[in-house]
């Protein structure tokens, strides 16, 4: 049952459970748009409620992605243990899959020693691959669509060469539609075993607690954010990044590392950038909103 306080259309900093309980592992899934708080809320959670973090990020499982993903400090962490956190370095890759299997294990430890798991992030298709299960065709990415847009036709055929030589020998290097179809599945691939939806929701009991601030609220947060990365040293962390994986890699790993990596190359000014970011980061924290209010239909 949802809270009177929970509105389907916008839900405010409520918590809705859904699932019946039987038989099933509890766990608390903390989701909201980039900037609104997730991190920090979950420390909160966990203090108050004898709990573990799990993150639901696909960025900071990546060693040295760590002003660029706004990765969470040790001193931020109130000695709470976190989890698949700077577990890969940005040279390999992580899917959906490895999410599935890690996040799975992790829950059991977690409960078994009489924790409660919580589940913490903004990566949308992680939470999705966990409780429904990664769909037997693998479904669309709409986070990594995003990243692939950006990037021209030959850098797409470039990562899928790298990524699946043999694959990349089979398509058309022109064929953007296609090309972008080959990376999802690539990243979809893991090591467990396709499950459908029944499958995986069979296995937890889920609260959720959604956090999304009015939009005006939110673009402010984001700003500052960004102005609190760039005073960190985030062109600095990108050009270690750039330095260690380079262009066509960098580009996979989210805006802030593709937009200043063009400055970097000179492809851009240094006075864009953060007009540049702000504007695509908020574009992308409306479409997690639009994903927060969908979940919000789902589980009236």
């Amino acid at each position: 049952m949802i809270p009177s306080r929970i509105m389907v259309a916008q839900i405010k900093h409520g918590e809705i459970l859904s699932g019946s309980s039987r038989g099933r592992t509890r766990i608390l899934c903390i989701a909201g748009p980039t900037g609104s708080g997730k991190s920090s809320r979950a420390v909160d959670e966990a203090l108050a409620r004898n709990g573990e973090i799990i993150s639901v990020d696909s960025r900071q499982v990546y060693r040295g992605l760590d002003i660029g993903t706004e990765k969470i400090l040790a001193k931020e962490m109130g000695g709470i243990p976190h989890y698949l956190i700077d577990i890969r370095d940005p040279e390999g890759s992580y899917s959906a899959g490895d999410f599935v299997a890690d996040a799975t294990r992790l829950i059991q430890e977690i409960a078994a020693r009489e924790k409660l798991p919580i589940l913490a992030g903004g990566t949308h298709f992680y939470f999705d691959a966990l409780l429904r299960g990664l769909p037997l065709g693998i479904g669309e990415n709409p986070e990594l669509r995003e990243r692939l847009a950006e990037l021209s036709t030959a850098e797409l055929f470039a990562l899928v060469q790298e990524r699946d030589p043999r694959r990349a020998a089979e398509l058309d290097p022109k064929n953007r539609r296609r090309l972008i179809r080959a990376l999802e599945i690539i990243e979809a691939k893991g090591k467990v075993p396709v499950r459908s939806s029944m499958d995986s929701g069979s296995l937890f009991r889920v609260k959720w607690i959604v956090i999304d601030p009015p939009g005006e609220e939110l673009r402010k947060k984001i700003d500052a954010r960004l102005a609190n990365a760039f005073e960190r040293g985030l062109v600095d962390e990108v050009r270690r990044v750039r330095e260690r994986v380079g262009d066509a890699r960098l580009n996979e790993l989210g805006l802030e590392y593709k937009i200043i990596g063009e400055y970097l190359r000179g492809e851009r000014t240094e006075r864009s950038l953060l007009p540049a970011l702000s504007a695509k980061l908020w574009q992308y924290a409306r479409r997690q909103k639009a994903w927060l209010r969908k979940l919000g239909h789902q589980t009236s």
